[in-house]
């Protein structure tokens, strides 16, 4: 457990108000989502460049950011960053896995970024910052699991350190405020601190 719960802020039950469409695509970042696609939940550190690099991928239909595997109901981002929700910064990714199989999706995740880092991604420190997977079924868990274990043993071959990565079921995500739904695309030059291991994952 990231958090006592005892300790978390309350949140609220409303759903932070946004519009729901896309910046860059135009669809809808609101469920229902087209027949045979697949739902899938991925924190890397900040959100921003994390998503931008997800909605670039041939076979994504749709991105969002947000926050998952924490306490507080409906976070605003200031409350995240306390660390007193329990949640991490997430992109939701909404795939098709006839075009994107999981398994390269999910190469293209643990390239992205360093997951032996624990609370924090780079110069970002905080539980906020952590790497994890929230998974919508059983089969994505247990990919996401071989997954780990392959890459930890590229990690391991390069001298790197343990992965941290929580892996787990998706129980809510809550999606951010407006101004951070494809800030990279509103926002050309907005931060991104995405940086990898420069090792290789060898799946996909």
């Amino acid at each position: 457990m990231i958090l006592d719960p005892s300790r978390a802020l309350p949140g609220r039950n409303t759903p932070l108000s946004f519009s729901g469409v896309h910046a860059v695509n135009g669809c809808s970042m609101l469920p229902p989502f087209p027949a045979e696609h697949a739902v899938i939940v991925l924190g890397l550190g900040c959100f921003w460049g994390a998503e931008r690099l997800f909605w670039q991928l041939p076979g994504v239909y749709v991105t969002a950011v947000g926050y998952a595997g924490g306490i507080t109901p409906n976070p605003t981002y200031e409350e995240t960053c306390t660390g007193l929700t329990g949640h991490t910064e997430v992109v939701q990714v909404v795939y098709d896995p006839a075009t994107l199989p999981l398994v390269e999706l999910l190469r293209v995740f643990w390239e992205a970024h360093d997951p032996t880092q624990g609370m924090r991604q780079g110069n970002d420190i905080g539980s906020q910052y952590r790497s994890a997977i929230y998974t919508t079924d059983d089969a994505q868990l247990a990919e996401a699991e071989r997954s780990r274990e392959a890459y930890q043993r590229s990690l391991t071959r390069a001298g790197k350190g343990d992965i941290t990565t929580e892996i787990a079921p998706l129980t809510a995500f809550y999606y951010a405020e407006e101004y951070h739904q494809q800030y990279l695309h509103k926002q050309p030059g907005g931060y991104c601190g995405l940086k990898g291991t420069g090792v290789s994952c060898p799946i996909g």
